[in-house]
């Protein structure tokens, strides 16, 4: 495919889209049923969910685990839609925490024009992955560190620029700080493709990008041995679970080993195990024996 993003390079970009694919990390690791229910899942939750949408135990689990990956994902994103502007031209990212905690400074000597009319030199910008994700409180505090930005710079505007936007937009932000609306031309609430218009003078800059972008994903990911592809485990333990509790039914008996994750050590469920004298680390005996007769499925896996 022939490069056209004229406001990045093919070897930038695709050293960006690695850099976010080695930020996913530990999430890629395989999930067994001890990392599935790390925090303890919602047996009633699943249960409804199967019977309600129809579902197979297989799809169920594997959404629950895309859950878990997807939610500790969200911040890798973020650094996604950051940092590719330090490959941009007068676009600059500061180190976390330096440079008045902007996360990207866009400068631009010959005067940057804002829809208003205003025209300043430099552009500092708060980024969000989505246009719901701060509270009032953060929303307050974010408008008030934009004021002082701007009582500092006479030549500078603000932007709470966000990827998820409600819609495509670059307009004033208007808010709320102290229980009174506030709105300021120079303090902006901007749409991420009509930031990457601005900062690239390409109208359609972000659309070319989102549309090269899985190309180079799946490039990076075949080509590198560094990526992980997760083998998870979850069912098959959770159907070993299933052996050792009173049920003929092997359908009840999955439903009981999901109840077991939740609620092992309470009143009637405690009593289902066929494992021998309880105790009160029922649930660290459960992964134990899930593991011990997965080790033994795989050993006898590559024997044959």
């Amino acid at each position: 495919m022939k490069w056209n993003l004229g406001f990045i390079s093919e070897e930038d970009f695709t050293k960006h889209v690695k850099s976010t694919i080695e930020k996913y990390g530990e999430k890629l690791e395989s999930f067994d049923i001890k990392r599935f229910n790390k925090n303890i899942i919602d047996p009633v939750k699943l249960i409804f969910d199967k019977i309600v949408y129809q579902s197979t135990w297989e799809t169920i689990i594997d959404n629950e685990i895309f859950r878990q990956r997807d939610k500790a994902n969200n911040n890798d994103i973020g650094y996604f839609h950051q940092r590719i502007f330090q490959y941009i031209d007068k676009c600059h990212v500061p180190d976390n925490g330096k440079e008045g905690g902007w996360d990207v400074v866009y400068q631009n000597q010959e005067g940057i024009l804002l829809p208003d009319g205003d025209i300043v030199n430099t552009i500092y910008v708060e980024m969000k992955n989505k246009h719901n994700t701060m509270n009032s409180a953060s929303a307050g505090k974010t408008y008030i560190k934009m004021q002082n930005q701007l009582l500092n710079d006479d030549d500078c505007a603000c932007f709470l620029v966000e990827a998820i936007a409600q819609k495509s937009q670059n307009i004033k932000w208007q808010t709320t700080v102290d229980k009174k609306k506030v709105s300021h031309r120079r303090i902006r609430r901007v749409s991420i493709d009509e930031f990457y218009a601005l900062v690239t003078n390409q109208k359609d800059a972000f659309f070319k990008m989102c549309m090269i972008l899985p190309s180079v994903i799946e490039n990076v990911v075949n080509g590198t041995d560094d990526v992980l592809v997760p083998h998870d485990t979850v069912l098959e333990e959770l159907q070993n679970v299933a052996g050792q509790l009173y049920n003929t039914s092997k359908e009840l008996s999955i439903e009981m080993a999901v109840y077991m994750l939740g609620f092992s050590s309470y009143n009637g469920f405690k009593e289902c195990l066929l494992m021998g004298e309880q105790d009160n680390d029922i649930l660290k005996r459960l992964y134990g024996y899930a593991n011990r007769l997965n080790d033994v499925c795989v050993y006898e896996e590559k024997k044959d």
